[in-house]
Formats: C-alpha cells, sequence, structure tokens
C-alpha cells in the first residue's frame, strides 16, 4: 500500500510520516530537500533556478516511485510529498508567475506526462491543510536558513494552488487534515485524532 503525505512548507510533513511509520510500522520514503544542489541557489533567484530545481525534484520523485510501485505489494510505504504536487503545485506557481518560460514549461509537462504513465497514484493521500500564519511559524522554528528568505505571498501562492490542486484536480483518494489547532508531534490526543481518520479511510473503521 502506497499512503502519500501532501502540504505546503512548513505544513509537517516529513513529521507525520514519521510518526505514522513509528506508530503502523510501515516504511517512509522522505522528500529528499537536503541532497538538492540547487535548493539555497533558488530561493535566492527563484526564475534562474526554478527549471533545474524542479527537474532535480522530478528525477528524484520518479525514481522513487518507480521503487514503491515495485515494493507496495509487500508492504506499506508512506511518502513525505509525491510527484504530482511537485508539479501541479510547485511547478505551476513558477509557470503562472513567470519563472518558467513557455518551453521549459511545455517540456517538463511533457516529460511528467511520459512519467506518470508508467506510474499509479497513492492508495491514499493525507493532506495537512494549514493556514499562512501557522506554516509561517513553523518555518521560523525549524530554522532552516534557505527558507527564511522566502516571501509571504510565495507561500501563500502555493496555499491557494494546493488547495485547487486537492479539491479540483487530483483525482485519487484524500483525507483531509485541517492542523491549524493541532499539535500531532506531541500531544496524544491529536496525533490519535489523526491515526482514527486514517483507520476509518483505509479499513472501514469509524472515525
Amino acid at each position: 500500500m502506497h499512503i502519500a503525505v501532501a502540504g505546503n512548507i512548513g505544513a509537517g510533513k516529513t513529521t507525520l510520516t514519521r510518526m505514522l511509520c513509528e506508530h503502523y510500522g510501515w516504511q517512509p520514503r522522505f522528500e529528499p530537500v537536503i541532497d538538492n544542489p540547487y535548493l539555497e541557489d533558488y530561493y535566492k533567484d527563484i526564475a534562474r533556478w526554478s527549471f533545474c530545481l524542479e527537474t532535480y525534484f522530478l528525477k528524484q520523485r520518479f525514481k522513487d516511485v518507480l521503487e514503491i510501485n515495485n515494493l507496495t505489494h509487500f508492504k506499506t510505504l508512506v511518502q513525505d510529498r509525491t510527484i504530482y504536487e511537485g508539479v501541479h503545485v510547485f511547478v505551476r506557481y513558477n509557470y503562472e508567475h513567470g519563472n518558467l518560460s513557455e518551453r521549459d514549461y511545455q517540456t517538463y509537462m511533457d516529460l511528467f506526462d511520459l512519467m506518470t504513465s508508467l506510474t499509479r497514484t497513492p492508495d491514499l493521500m493525507i493532506y495537512l491543510r494549514k493556514s499562512l500564519p501557522q506554516l509561517i511559524k513553523q518555518i521560523q522554528l525549524r530554522g532552516r536558513t534557505y527558507e527564511q528568505t522566502m516571501q509571504l505571498d510565495y507561500l501563500q501562492g502555493l496555499n491557494e494552488i494546493y488547495d485547487d490542486f486537492i479539491f479540483n484536480r487530483y483525482t485519487g483518494k484524500v483525507l483531509t487534515i485541517e492542523s491549524d489547532q493541532l499539535d500531532f508531534e506531541h500531544n496524544n490526543h491529536d496525533f490519535n485524532f489523526i491515526t482514527d481518520k486514517i483507520n476509518a479511510e483505509l479499513f472501514g473503521l469509524f472515525s
């Protein structure tokens, strides 16, 4: 089984992925953010580096999803962000805001369409939905240097596109978690609230 955790920067995807794997005994697949050699340059000059950054992510996510598709016959894996979000949220934002040329965007989408013709959607996507103030709070708390220069309108734009992607465009099964008031990392009640919802979706148990 393939479970995905979706959400904007600072939504808590990595933390929830880790906790779900510990709770259920599932296997994690974390987003390779730190290893992306374009990341720091990207936040300094998004228009210059967006195609390079997103192509690197696409390559890595495609590699991951091929491995996931081969492994999910035997075990359940939880993926921190999917190939679909990378394209339909982040690449879409950069294209709509002029950070990707029409030529680069069409090349990228052709590559994405070819890749996804060989894969399948997750069995369940968990969408951690969080407001802009809460995203900012979390980003400041974790203190990644390259994220501190992020513009507020960039985060807000991503939030709006995430909602449109999840609610209007994505065709797979989605569980939306309104997470502004949840502290699932430190509060067992909040974490159990999420696992109850997951159990209901996956196993037909009452939430």
